[in-house]
């Protein structure tokens, strides 16, 4: 019988059992009836068409209670049959083959084991695929989806013993696929890529997921699809799979060969174990941290490396309740930084509070508890969704819930902070002084980042911040970042366009994120305010060639803040440690030599207090450097680089062994010489085998007879004394012991420098305040730009020829941007009701002042001739008309629910502004919830307000409120429609646009003009002018009826009504012709 027949007489399940047991073939049948067992289990299951599961491999798991034997007489295969009625297996079902696996099968019909070459897994696999192993054999029910975008193993259990005799009983997994399952076991929500010699293996539904997410090649192998990258790409394809919201865990060998080959276990199995975990959030260590060149990365050798995202904060978030009132929680942690961030915060159903910090945070993984709120869900959901986008869209995990109850958090805290023995940790005392809600979240997140082994960073005590605090930063809301587009645009959520867009001139990726967070927390101290704008002029105006040294050091710089804290965490790299330590050494000596500059020419406290200071906090990277052999450290070759050994003495001795060990090696050569009778002969090298002895064919004879032959040519062989074998096995053992050691004392040279941790990060936090300051001058450079005058105790804003910062830079200097005046007092005229046609430029204009106020408050220069500003505490605004499905809301309820945030928060010291508020309703509901709520901050809040509307009956506040109200309006120039005398068809005005602001109310809107522009049809736009000068006739009649009745009964003598008679005689003749009836 042909082998390949034999194969296919094999009664055991098909692979689709593997994957949910939804379906099952028909199998070869081998003259016998089914056993009763098997059909109990496979009844009721659906069998594959011959097009889903011919030639599958029959070496497969048994899915029965136990072990049964199967009889092997007269074994003749049976076709597959189909069954049409059947329905179709599902594509993604947790019991089912996925469709992916389904296409790979019928491809490949019958995929031969080493096809992908000869790996190391593929070896073991064959080897142990000899053994028996009826009392080994595991169930494999199905895989399930994970919570977390990953995949998981069902629960493999071994069946119990069966005494039933076996005559083809076989071992269903290899022992690297019990390897494997033992290890998805422990962890279920993460891809798993294990090293197999040169490679990295995904295993089943791992392997279906790697190969569409990374786009390679995935087959079946043994029992499970599988596939596999190399393992110098590694830190490319996790990334990839990381990036698109995947936990990837990385699995290594523990064992080396050489010292494998002397143990106990040598035939064994390599063990392995899971030694990385990675997310969004967590992508810190030498497997995806590859040190690229600037001039790689600029060549493009880098370019399908994804790249860090600016921050990558983790975010824990936590709720409780106490009399209807939540409190929300969070601590969010940047691990590849250090920075964590804390609040504690009442919040509505609105949940605005804890969408403005999200925002500022910008997480890229949020941790949540598992019976998080339906509100709060549902906020993290519209956030999720922002970005099109899979990389870039938030990954969200859920946890259990009692991790966050606060017994749990607490105890996980005190375990954790008691043993703290660093210099510069958080005391417990300190953490028990924290808020229970921010507790709360501080327990998972220290469960969650102990299984990546990052929790490190938690200890330290000056990486802790509080993220939002009243005294210390204005108030900038989750709608009022949007509106004013501070940290993206509306467009397409980008950067160009943004205010941070404008500022951002930084050099240093630290730099970057330093200004992320002065222009989403402006200042509300005068005297910080103060010495940034003094640092800012004096780069602007100084002479000084130091400051320009300064910024030139600040060039091409690596990321020295993730550097550091990569070694922090012990998991750095010999090339990135050397690139980090060699620049921060540069950089302390380069700044150590312009110190007498410094000291004599920099005037501004700031800067002289930043560059002063960081030559000593930088010193500890000169001692380090220089213990480094710098061309290992740049080859990764850690067996060589240290320099001295002398501060390493375990090094220095398993070195001398090796000396020892190769010295009779080479001594060995005399008698080697003696016994070929050559005495020239020297040692070869050949394929990575050293030591060798060549000998040509032709003197074999001379060769003794327990030489070991290692290989041979046509004309030499290359042999092995017994001493050389011996010893060079030994030699093997030793040097891999020193790569063992090597990297163990490495491990302690990187916690030594951790040690200088805490200084080396306030060092580079000087150096991102320079870069920051050094970006904040070249936005003064840009011409018309003039330095605020910033007063604490006065309300009031006077910005005189204001422009729009964004719109200003994206127009460039052949279309300029039209200035204009704003002035604004806090007891006087602080409220500015803003009308004029659609387009006229009103939405822009009160961006434009709300814009110069931010960047006002933090330091920067702004785009006017003169700006006089009081300080302000915060800014509220809101613009726009869109519905938000996700929090279940509409136009209008979410327009008054920004309205009401902002009602209930602002100050007499904020800026307000609201853009046609009331439009998402009826005409009188819209005037009169409009009206009510500008007389409310008018009267009751005294905010400096701008109020945008189309509302005339608005601008009658300007009567009622003279001292506080002035009407505004965008100019422009009509042309007055031509009324056609053939069909009397009404045009539209045509407006042009001046987009200056000019005292007074605008009386119409000239939407008609809108809609010429964007090209209605002309019918249309006629029938609209018509239409609109109807409704516009009636009002003014009814307007003018309502006055003389008003006129009328305010006449209370004969005389005084013969006079109004007299007056509207026109009028009354017009109305007794109209209606005689009522004349009579």
């Amino acid at each position: 019988m042909p082998k390949s027949l034999k194969k296919s007489c094999s009664a055991q399940t098909s692979i689709s059992r593997y994957f949910g047991g939804l379906s099952s073939s028909t199998v070869p049948q081998c003259g016998t009836n089914k056993n009763p067992a098997e059909q109990q289990l496979s009844r009721g299951k659906k069998k594959l068409s011959p097009g889903d599961g011919f030639g599958l491999p029959t070496k497969r798991a048994k899915l029965s209670a136990q072990d049964l034997p199967v009889d092997d007489l007269n074994c003749q295969p049976s076709s597959f049959q189909s069954n049409t009625n059947t329905p179709v297996i599902s594509s993604r079902g947790a019991a089912g083959l996925c469709s992916s696996t389904l296409e790979k099968l019928n491809t490949n019909k019958l995929h031969q084991p080493g096809e992908e070459g000869e790996e190391e897994g593929d070896v073991e696999e064959k080897g142990g695929s000899r053994f028996a192993a009826s009392k080994q054999a595991f169930h494999f029910s199905q895989f399930a989806n994970s919570g977390g975008g990953g995949v998981r193993f069902a629960d493999l259990s071994p069946p119990s013993d069966s005494n039933a005799p076996s005559k083809r009983s076989k071992k269903v997994f290899t022992p690297l696929e019990q390897q494997v399952i033992q290890l998805k076991q422990q962890h279920p929500d993460a891809l798993l890529a294990v090293e197999c010699g040169y490679k990295y293996r995904f295993f089943g539904e791992d392997a279906e997921i790697a190969a569409k997410e990374l786009n390679i090649f995935c087959h079946l192998d043994h029992n499970f699809m599988t596939c596999s990258i190399p393992t110098h790409r590694l830190f490319v394809h996790v990334r990839r799979l990381v990036s698109h919201g995947h936990k990837v865990g990385v699995v290594k060998q523990t064992e080396t060969s050489a010292i494998k080959a002397s143990g106990a276990n040598k035939s064994a199995l390599f063990t392995r174990q899971l030694s990385a975990l990675y997310t969004k959030s967590t992508l810190v260590g030498e497997d995806v941290n590859p040190v690229c060149s600037l001039g790689a990365v600029e060549g493009g050798v880098c370019g399908d490396v994804v790249s860090d995202p600016p921050d990558s904060f983790l975010l824990c978030i936590s709720e409780s309740w106490e009399k209807k009132q939540l409190t929300v929680g969070l601590v969010a942690v940047q691990p590849s930084t250090g920075d964590v961030l804390l609040d504690c915060f009442p919040d509505d159903a609105s949940r605005s509070e804890l969408e403005g910090r999200v925002l500022k945070i910008n997480p890229v993984e949020i941790l949540v508890p598992s019976d998080l709120s339906e509100q709060t869900h549902r906020l993290l959901q519209s956030i999720a969704a922002i970005s099109a986008q899979a990389d870039d869209r938030v990954r969200v995990e859920k946890r259990d819930s009692a991790q966050f109850e606060f017994a749990s958090a607490m105890n996980t805290a005190t375990e954790f902070y008691c043993h703290a023995q660093e210099k510069g940790s958080r005391s417990l005392s300190s953490i028990a002084s924290l808020e229970s809600p921010v507790i709360c979240c501080l327990g998972p997140l220290i469960q969650y980042l102990q299984e990546f082994n990052l929790e490190r960073v938690l200890r330290s005590e000056s990486s802790f911040r509080r993220l939002s605090c009243e005294s210390e930063g204005m108030i900038l809301g989750a709608a009022t970042l949007r509106n004013l587009e501070i940290l993206n645009n509306q467009t397409d959520g980008g950067l160009k366009g943004s205010l941070l867009w404008v500022l951002d001139h930084t050099r240093t990726s630290f730099g970057k994120r330093l200004m992320r967070n002065w222009v989403s927390q402006p200042l509300t101290d005068p005297q910080s305010l103060s010495e940034r704008q003094d640092a800012v002029q004096e780069i602007l105006e100084s002479p000084s060639l130091t400051l320009s040294s300064i910024k030139s050091l600040l060039s091409h710089l690596p990321d020295l803040e993730r550097g550091i804290c990569s070694i922090y965490h012990k998991k750095c790299s010999t090339q990135e440690f050397y690139l980090i330590s060699s620049g921060l050494s540069c950089l302390g000596l380069e700044l150590h030599a312009l110190l007498p500059a410094i000291q004599s020419q920099i005037s501004s406290a700031l800067l002289r207090g930043l560059l002063l200071d960081t030559p000593d906090l930088l010193a500890p990277a000169h001692s380090h450097l220089k213990v480094l052999n710098e061309k290992a450290a740049k080859s990764g070759n850690k067996t060589e680089l240290f320099s001295d050994l002398s501060g390493f003495p375990v090094l220095q001795e398993r070195r001398e062994q090796i000396q020892t060990v190769i010295n009779e090696i080479q001594d060995h050569r005399k008698e080697v010489r003696l016994t070929l009778k050559t005495p020239a002969l020297d040692y070869t090298s050949v394929s990575g085998q050293e030591f060798l002895i060549e000998v040509k064919n032709l003197r074999s004879s001379t060769v003794p007879p327990d030489w070991v032959k290692i290989s041979s040519t046509k004309a030499v062989g290359r042999y092995h004394s017994p001493l050389l074998v011996e010893r060079y096995k030994k030699l093997l053992q030793l040097r891999e012991q020193l790569l063992l050691d090597c990297q163990k004392e490495w491990t302690n040279f990187l916690d030594q420098f951790g040690e200088h941790y805490h200084t080396m990060k306030r060092a580079i936090s000087h150096l991102a305040t320079m870069d920051c300051l050094f970006s904040l001058a070249e936005v003064a450079k840009q011409g018309d730009y003039c330095r605020p005058e910033v007063c604490e105790g006065q309300r009031q804003i006077m910005i005189r020829d204001g422009r729009h910062p964004a719109i200003d830079l994206l127009m460039g200097d052949h279309n300029q941007y039209v200035p204009n005046l704003t002035e604004l007092q806090g007891d006087g005229r602080r409220t500015m009701i803003i009308t004029g046609p659609n387009m006229g430029g009103k939405s822009s204009y009160i961006r434009q002042v709300a814009l110069i106020c931010v960047m006002a408050q933090m330091g920067s220069y702004v785009p006017a001739c003169e700006a006089r500003l009081g300080m302000l505490d915060g800014v509220y605004t809101r613009m726009g008309a869109s519905d938000n499905i996700y929090k279940g809301r509409s136009t209008f309820m979410e327009e008054l629910t920004e309205a009401s945030e902002i009602i209930s928060r602002a100050t007499d010291r904020s800026l307000v502004i609201l853009d046609e508020l009331g439009r998402g309703t009826s005409t009188h509901d819209g005037i009169a919830i409009a009206y009510a709520t500008l007389e409310y901050f008018i009267r009751d809040v005294k905010a400096l307000t701008l109020f945008v509307t189309h509302y005339p009956p608005l601008c009658e506040l300007e009567r009622v409120y003279p001292e506080h109200v002035s009407n505004f309006h965008m100019a422009f120039l009509l042309n007055e429609p031509d009324i056609n005398t053939d069909d009397g068809e009404v045009q539209p005005e045509f407006i042009t646009f001046l987009y200056q602001l000019t005292e007074g109310a605008a009386g119409r809107s000239y939407g008609l003009n809108v809609a010429r522009l964007v090209d209605i049809p002309v019918p249309i736009l006629h029938t609209a002018a018509r239409k609109a000068r109807e409704l516009e006739n009636t009002v003014n009649a009814r307007r003018r009826t309502k006055k003389l009745l008003s006129d009328l009964l305010s006449i209370s003598d004969r005389s005084s009504l013969m006079a109004w008679l007299q007056s509207h005689s026109s009028l009354v003749q017009h109305q007794e012709n109209t209606h005689p009836a009522i004349s009579e």
